[in-house]
């Protein structure tokens, strides 16, 4: 592919991205590839080497604000009329209403998610603690010859700290999945805002 070609294709998949963004996008990869055949590269070489054009794509995208994609995917291309300026104003106590209680449903959830994997995590610490306190209770009684004692408090802390390692190990991945998820949602929405055209 030459620069040409890597032009036109990453502006077309830019296409839902306001006119100066694509602009500014277009001419730091043009400056690269300059840059890259003042080095000696080809210029096939020089657009080869910036990688995955859907990748570059992706990842201007996500640099993008959110306002900013939704501003320009509701940029109206014509005016509006009188009688649906009224009817929007005159609807937006309901529309707006209902759009807040969305929201606020789906914020809620995804605190109730959180909060819980957050109490999990303050379990873990509650049992990593336990299990540190009963093992020092274990020492303390070997020292005053209560074995028996000694034994049952040492073995409280090993089966405690099994429990804490597999409640964290546990506790991460779900994290380590609702963060995921998260990502791959917000990843998502934004890519609803800029979809290719067909040519």
């Amino acid at each position: 592919m030459n620069k040409t070609e890597f032009m036109t294709e990453l502006s077309h998949r830019l296409s839902g991205l306001n006119n100066e963004d694509i602009k500014k996008s277009l001419a730091y990869y043009n400056e690269i590839i300059e840059d890259s055949k003042e080095d000696g590269m080809s210029e096939e070489e020089a657009v080869a080497s910036l990688g995955d054009i859907d990748e570059i794509a992706t990842q201007i995208v996500m640099d993008t604000p959110i306002t900013k994609l939704v501003k320009e995917k509701v940029k109206s291309t014509r005016t509006l009329q009188t009688w649906e300026i009224l009817l929007i104003i005159l609807g937006s106590p309901i529309w707006f209403s209902i759009g807040i209680a969305v929201a606020s449903v789906i914020f809620s959830l995804y605190v109730a998610v959180w909060a819980i994997v957050f109490s999990l995590f303050v379990t873990v610490f509650a049992l990593f603690v336990s299990a540190f306190a009963f093992l020092i209770a274990a020492v303390w009684l070997l020292f005053t010859k209560a074995f028996t004692q000694s034994a049952l408090f040492l073995g409280a802390a090993f089966v405690i700290a099994g429990v804490t390692i597999l409640l964290y190990l546990g506790t991460y991945y779900i994290a380590k999945g609702i963060a995921i998820l998260t990502k791959n949602i917000f990843k998502a929405i934004k890519r609803s805002f800029v979809k290719k055209e067909e040519i």
